[in-house]
């Protein structure tokens, strides 16, 4: 299997990196996506997943479920990241990241710390600053996400560790707390396993991407995006799946409390991760505050579904999400086997978006062009 995977890593790699002229272009054009929107392969970063995007240094940084956090670095000013450094190591875990006034912030999964770095060679040199460290160091579920809110407090995703279970403490939460490690409180309960964090460029609402429970069957339950407009909602798990669908171990007993469902229901099994909002001005107009969703895809179900990007609209004068649409997809193939996983979507300062994927190693550049 690890010889398989590296042949299959070797070969994306030969296909994907920007020299492979128009091998790259064969691979690329299997991608679906409407018309004006041309998408490029701009960096390779093995298991690339969450993305902080570094305009002052020209680059971007990529976490991911190793031990590294990634600095791919633009030296040409091209847009197309040619350096990739390891800018920390010795993580474990190190999916969440998250930047702010010359600090990174990375969520472990089991703590989070900060390193100071006023440029990449200082960050690669910066010694951590603990936290926190009473996340529940659970390895199922245990990668973390990371967001600042508007109200400069940091938001951590802590997964529950399991598919269905009573959880306690932290586990199956969103942790919010300050910059300096204090104040730690509970933002939102009833989680089963976050990846995705975003708030709304006008209204601050919280949105966050929930994957269903498995074992279920294939179309039960949804995976979820659901909004969190204040402090101490809860969102159903472990009574409910995903969705309105209970879960065959809490099905006969009462629920006491009051749940939030999902402001929009994907596929069952398909795995939202990262959201994304748009603010710029390079794509049309009806694009502006709008949100995109990276769909991971299936990993058990029979018929695989996922592996896209999803387009929500939200309306113009309620500023809410009313439906979800195929933004770009066609990294499953016919065979049912996926050359691409779709993990997180950023937008760049010139209104282009970055999408990761650790599946293929890689970090793609989408624009809109128009033509």
């Amino acid at each position: 299997m690890i010889v398989a995977r590296a042949l299959l890593f070797c070969l994306l790699v030969l296909l994907l990196v920007p020299v492979a002229g128009a091998r790259a272009q064969s691979v690329l054009d299997q991608l679906n996506m409407p018309k004006g929107f041309e998408i490029e392969v701009v960096a390779q970063v093995p298991g690339a997943r969450s993305l902080v995007v570094m305009d002052q240094w020209n680059a971007v940084l990529a976490g991911g479920r190793g031990s590294v956090v990634y600095a791919a670095h633009d030296t040409g000013g091209d847009g197309k990241y040619n350096r990739v450094i390891r800018a920390v190591r010795g993580l474990k875990s190190a999916n969440g990241i998250a930047w702010r006034d010359g600090w990174l912030y990375v969520a472990e999964q089991h703590r989070i710390s900060r390193y100071a770095a006023p440029d990449l060679k200082t960050l690669s040199q910066a010694k951590p600053e603990v936290l926190f460290d009473q996340l529940p160091d659970n390895s199922w579920h245990g990668w973390r996400y990371l967001q600042f809110g508007p109200d400069g407090k940091l938001y951590v995703g802590v997964g529950s560790p399991c598919n269905i279970c009573r959880v306690d403490g932290l586990k199956g939460t969103i942790v919010r707390l300050n910059p300096d490690g204090t104040d730690v409180e509970v933002f939102a309960s009833g989680v089963r396993n976050s990846v995705g964090l975003a708030f709304h460029p006008l209204t601050g609402d919280l949105y966050f991407s929930d994957a269903g429970a498995d074992n279920m069957g294939d179309d039960s339950p949804p995976d979820e995006m659901n909004r969190a407009e204040k402090a101490g909602l809860w969102f159903g798990f472990p009574f409910y799946g995903g969705g309105h669908d209970r879960t065959p171990d809490f099905r006969n007993l009462t629920i006491m409390r009051k749940a939030v469902f999902p402001v929009i229901e994907f596929g069952a099994h398909v795995t939202p991760l990262g959201i994304g909002f748009y603010s710029g001005e390079k794509f049309p107009d009806d694009y502006r505050h709008d949100a995109f969703v990276a769909l991971h895809g299936s990993w058990n179900r029979s018929v695989p579904d996922g592996y896209r990007v999803m387009r929500i609209r939200f309306d113009k004068k309620t500023r809410l999400p009313v439906k979800s649409e195929i933004f770009i997809d066609g990294w499953l193939q016919s065979n049912g086997r996926p050359w691409g996983r779709p993990v997180d979507v950023k937008q760049t300062p010139e209104g282009d978006l970055l999408i990761s994927d650790d599946h293929a190693g890689v970090i793609y550049r989408l624009r809109y062009t128009g033509k």
